[in-house]
């Protein structure tokens, strides 16, 4: 890594008017050496700088949960700590978090889990077999990660997006997937912003949905994440970033980025369990009137 070591140089530069007065001048030198982090990287999290999906209360203590390394972003996933402790209940602080996980209670797409700051991401698998909870983890339209609750068969399959496909040096086939899986051998059908079934027992790859106009998809990025809709057009920028038009089953058509795109079914058969509401975007108006209806306000 090449960063930028600054130095303070205090140089005592004598000034002849008037006389007797002396002067510090400081000099700031910039050097460009190359330096390594002797410590690794950050080990903490303020939490007003956690990412404001995970709902955290500025008010309730200094620190937030740093997520370890894993398949998902920092700020694209969600810690187990918060999963058990803020949005289940499950715990009252992170000593009871980490023995939760420590007892092995906790699966992530069918593997134990005993770090409690592990990433959870999008359309992953969380399991608790004592409570007898199974979560897959969706997104609302305003960008806040879902635990929707589904049931023992459903959690037996994962979506996948694939990010990309290669031919390794030893001339095998590859997928690359969202969630950091490496799929050998994979059909020869797929293609980049693909959506592969992944079967959690195995981790074989099964049914593929083609990423074509028509498709049923899910925002994951953006203005507009979380809405659920049709892909009606792809228009293609060269050197740029390609855009997307969806239409909801409202009539409401909005676009985004190609790469914030995730196919989830064809036509309007999804293959996972929509959360409430059903991907569909309302204005604040909306949502009062409905709050006035359900005597709310």
């Amino acid at each position: 890594m090449v960063s930028i070591a600054w130095c303070f140089v205090s140089l005592d530069v004598s000034v002849r008017s008037p006389p007797n007065a002396h002067k510090s001048l400081t000099l700031l030198l910039s050097l460009d050496v190359i330096t390594t982090r002797p410590n690794g990287f950050k080990k903490h999290l303020k939490r007003v700088n956690a990412p404001r999906h995970w709902n955290l209360g500025k008010m309730g203590g200094i620190f937030a949960t740093k997520p370890s390394a894993g398949p998902h972003k920092m700020r694209e996933c969600l810690p187990l700590s918060v999963i058990l402790r803020d949005r289940l209940k499950y715990a009252l602080t992170n000593k009871e978090c980490m023995q939760i996980c420590l007892e092995r209670c906790v699966k992530v797409d069918g593997k134990v889990r005993t770090d409690c700051d592990f990433p959870a991401g999008f359309m992953d698998i969380i399991e608790l077999e004592k409570s007898g909870d199974i979560f897959r983890l969706l997104l609302d339209t305003k960008g806040r990660f879902v635990l929707q609750r589904i049931s023992k068969e459903e959690a037996q399959v994962k979506l996948c997006k694939v990010k990309k496909t290669y031919v390794t040096a030893n001339k095998v086939p590859v997928a690359v997937t969202h969630d950091g899986r490496t799929i050998r051998y994979p059909d020869p059908d797929v293609k980049a912003d693909d959506t592969i079934k992944v079967d959690i027992a195995t981790g074989k790859m099964g049914d593929i949905i083609k990423f074509e106009i028509g498709a049923m998809v899910m925002i994951t990025k953006g203005h507009n994440q979380g809405r659920i809709g049709q892909l009606m057009h792809i228009e293609k920028h060269d050197g740029s970033f390609n855009i997307a038009t969806v239409k909801d089953t409202k009539g409401n058509s909005f676009v985004t980025r190609l790469h914030n795109v995730f196919v989830i079914g064809s036509g309007n058969h999804p293959q996972v369990s929509l959360p409430k509401g059903r991907g569909i975007k309302k204005t604040i108006l909306q949502e009062r009137a409905e709050a006035e209806a359900r005597g709310d306000l």
